[in-house]
């Protein structure tokens, strides 16, 4: 099947209502995503039912309603391809949305789809996270950051917290490690002034594996010492 088939197909198993314009727009991002990593390395994931449910319905799994409102902003930490920022954008469209990466070829094909979708509301970041959270702009600016496949809880929660507003949230996606890491995790969101306030397993259409989306609330600001200098955290994380 081609990969709108794919897409209806797995979005109703997940219990997710997609218009038409919204398929149309999945599938063009699917095009270019396929023809771009030809080129550059993207994902290894390529086939048309496994980008429909890997990326695109997992990147979706992190949806909630009470959290995604009118022009609510938010900042996709270590975006990669676009996921999860890129499928939320689409399904949520009144989503002010900034996609932040630390590679210039993605920084381009991300431009690029948001350029052919005609997306509305798109910032495209080159940058680290390390050095954009410290940029009066954007630290503490967004009501939501999200995260997905980037590093551990303890590590990406120092990258991305720095963003949040007191008030909004860190959506971090997980893989099957996920209550391990929350674990591991809970001094680190203390210290960056986040609680953790929702942890929600994931089931994807035929997949058999566990995950889930951890939802971290900011309740304090983060101190100024955070985030640290480039490879600090992942050489000595806040445990």
């Amino acid at each position: 099947m081609n990969f709108v088939d794919e897409l209806k197909i797995a979005a109703t198993e997940y219990g997710l209502n997609l218009t038409e314009d919204q398929i149309s727009a999945f599938n063009k991002y699917y095009e270019l995503l396929y023809e771009w990593n030809k080129k550059i390395n993207l994902t290894a994931i390529t086939e048309p039912k496994d980008v429909a449910i890997k990326h695109m319905v997992d990147s979706l799994s992190c949806f909630k309603a009470d959290l995604f409102k009118e022009n609510t902003s938010l900042i996709d930490v270590g975006t990669g391809a676009g996921f999860p920022g890129l499928p939320l954008k689409i399904f949520y469209p009144s989503l002010k949305l900034t996609l932040l990466d630390s590679l210039n070829k993605r920084v381009k094909f991300l431009q690029l789809v948001v350029d052919e979708l005609g997306l509305k509301d798109v910032e495209v970041i080159h940058a680290r996270s390390e050095e954009a959270a410290r940029n009066k702009k954007y630290r503490e600016k967004f009501d939501l950051a999200t995260a997905r496949a980037v590093a551990r809880l303890p590590i990406i929660c120092e990258y991305c917290l720095p963003f949040v507003k007191d008030g909004g949230t860190f959506i971090a996606l997980k893989g099957r490690q996920y209550e391990e890491e929350a674990t591991q995790a809970q001094k680190a969101i203390k210290v960056l002034g986040g609680e953790i306030s929702d942890i929600m397993p994931v089931k994807l259409p035929e997949i058999d594996d566990k995950r889930a989306v951890i939802y971290i609330k900011k309740i304090k600001s983060t101190p100024k010492t955070y985030p640290r200098k480039a490879g600090t955290p992942e050489r000595n994380p806040i445990v």
